[in-house]
């Protein structure tokens, strides 16, 4: 892995042009954090088709642990923020699972994917791309994508399980919804390592603030591992003009971790 200061190169996330076109907005500037507004923003940048637009490139909160209030950006954009969720309440097994550090299994040190949850806890921005019937996000964190289905596509009725799960997504009024199931269980929620079962339910709501500035929250419900559903909610931020999502690899499959991490 690699500290984005430490990248000189940056690339952008146009490998997904191919898959759909992108509707086009005017670059904007920076402005001051603002505090999320219960009737949401009006003067936001829309789809032809009304729908709010939030193509872009986005700055977030790394969230660590998913308990604990945070501020500042992974990347340095002024203005995000995160309100954690308090202490967790485990069921049985799931506390066993926490609890068993010995044999708890690091699999992002191995290279393994992350996953659709961790990757939105890391320091690392965003870009979506979005279109009336779809919208990707593009994590630069190990240059994954993830798509959601927006024209009404229902989750499959077979689904097979995976690292990034199958998303769709609705619109309530100006609020993107996300509903994502069929995860595999081999993902933690966080970097401090809590753990999630392949019952994980993740829903979660995008709106503007203002033209600058997102409201995100995220409910993880995982009944086999919490007896109470999981919230946290952040500010993200637009990053400037210019800035692109930069490469992420790897290293070579950490074949020698135990060298690596003595």
């Amino acid at each position: 892995m690699r500290t984005r200061l430490a990248i000189s190169i940056a690339i952008t996330a146009a490998f997904l042009t191919g898959f759909f076109l992108i509707a086009a907005h005017p670059a904007l500037g920076q402005s001051d954090a603002a505090e999320p507004s219960a009737t949401g923003a009006t003067d936001i940048p829309r789809l032809a088709n009304g729908k709010p637009d939030f193509n872009g490139i986005w700055d977030h909160p790394r969230v660590a642990d998913v308990t604990k209030d945070g501020k500042g950006c992974g990347s340095y954009t002024p203005g995000c923020e995160q309100k954690g969720s308090g202490e967790l309440h485990f069921t049985p097994s799931g506390l066993a699972i926490w609890k068993d550090e010995e044999h708890r299994f690091d699999y992002s040190g191995h290279c393994l994917p992350w996953g659709y949850t961790r990757a939105w806890q890391v320091e690392y921005p965003i870009e979506i791309m979005q279109t009336p019937e779809r919208l990707a996000i593009l994590f630069e964190s190990n240059n994954i994508f993830h798509v959601i289905h927006t024209d009404g596509t229902p989750h499959p009725k077979d689904l097979d399980p995976n690292w990034m799960g199958h998303s769709i997504g609705w619109y309530e009024g100006d609020t993107l919804v996300i509903d994502s199931v069929g995860f595999n269980g081999k993902t933690w929620i966080d970097t401090v390592e809590h753990p999630s079962s392949d019952a994980l339910h993740v829903v979660e709501h995008i709106r503007f603030i203002d033209r600058q500035h997102l409201a995100y929250d995220v409910t993880w419900d995982d009944p086999k591992t919490y007896t109470e559903p999981i919230h946290n909610s952040r500010v993200l931020v637009r990053m400037k003009p210019g800035q692109e999502l930069m490469e992420y690899w790897c290293m070579e499959n950490n074949r020698d971790l135990p060298h690596l991490t003595r």
